[in-house]
C-alpha cells in the first residue's frame, strides 16, 4: 500500500486557516471521548494512535507520521474522538478546524486531491490493522506487520525495505500481543532463515517466506 502524505509545500495552508502546536514524547495530544473540533497535520515527529478498553487495556492501531492527520473525526459535527493520541517522539503539529480550511481548500485542487486521498488510505491501513488483531493467529500477526510496515519505505520513520527500527516491545503495543509471545515469533522466524535480529531492529531476509507464513502457518512449526 503507497503511502500518501501531504507535500511540505501545502503546510502552509494549515498554518494559516490553524496554529502550531508541539508536544513532546509522551504527552497525550488528546484522548477517547474528547469532543471531536480540531484536527492535526504532523509536521515533525511520530504520533501513536491507541484504542484505550472499559478494563484500561489500551490496543495501538497505528503509529502516524510527518504529512499524515489525525483527528479526522473532526470533520463530523458532534462527534467525540473515537480514539486517543500521544507522541512517540517531541512532534510539531498543525491544527485546525475544516471549517477555517474551507477557503484553502477551494483555493487548491491539489490539497482537496491530497485531503481524500487521506481519508482514504487512513481506512484502509485501519481495515488491514482490524483484519490483523482480529482474525490472525500471532505468526500471521508479526509476518503480515513486517510485511505491510517495509512495503514502502519511510524515511520519516527510518523504515527501509528490508528493515523495521522496532524493539520487542514496540512490536508487542503495535500487534496488541504481549511481548514474551513477540519475542518467541521473532525467534521462530530467526530459526526458519526470515529474519535477523539486532538491537531494536528487525532484518527482513526471506519477503517470500514471510508472505508464506501468510499463506499456510503450517510452514512454520508451532
Amino acid at each position: 500500500m503507497l503511502s500518501v502524505k501531504v507535500p511540505d509545500n501545502l503546510f502552509t495552508y494549515f498554518d494559516q486557516a490553524g496554529k502550531t502546536v508541539t508536544f513532546t514524547a509522551g504527552e497525550p495530544i488528546y484522548m477517547q471521548g474528547e469532543h471531536a473540533n480540531l484536527f492535526y497535520l504532523i509536521k515533525k515527529g511520530r504520533v501513536r494512535v491507541y484504542y484505550i478498553s472499559s478494563s484500561g487495556e489500551e490496543l495501538t492501531l497505528e503509529i502516524v507520521e510527518k504529512g499524515r492527520f489525525v483527528g479526522e473525526s473532526s470533520f463530523l459535527g458532534h462527534s467525540v474522538m473515537p480514539t486517543s493520541v500521544s507522541a512517540v517522539n517531541d512532534v510539531e503539529l498543525s491544527c485546525c478546524t475544516l471549517e477555517h480550511l474551507y477557503p484553502y481548500i477551494h483555493q487548491s485542487k491539489e490539497l482537496t486531491m491530497i485531503m481524500f486521498q487521506l481519508l482514504s488510505f487512513t481506512c484502509s491501513r485501519l481495515a488491514n490493522q482490524l483484519k490483523r488483531v482480529t482474525l490472525y493467529n500471532r505468526f500471521e500477526r508479526v509476518a503480515s506487520f513486517l510485511l505491510d510496515e517495509t512495503e514502502n519505505p519511510n524515511a520519516d520513520r527510518n523504515i527501509t525495505s528490508a528493515c523495521i527500527p522496532y524493539s520487542h516491545e514496540e512490536l508487542a503495543v503495535c500487534l496488541g500481543l504481549n511481548r514474551v509471545t513477540v519475542t518467541r515469533v521473532l525467534k521462530r522466524f530467526k530459526e526458519e532463515g526470515l529474519i535477523e535480529l539486532q538491537y531494536k531492529k528487525v532484518i527482513i531476509v526471506n519477503r517470500e517466506g514471510l508472505a508464506n507464513v501468510l499463506r499456510d502457518t503450517k510452514l512454520i512449526k508451532r
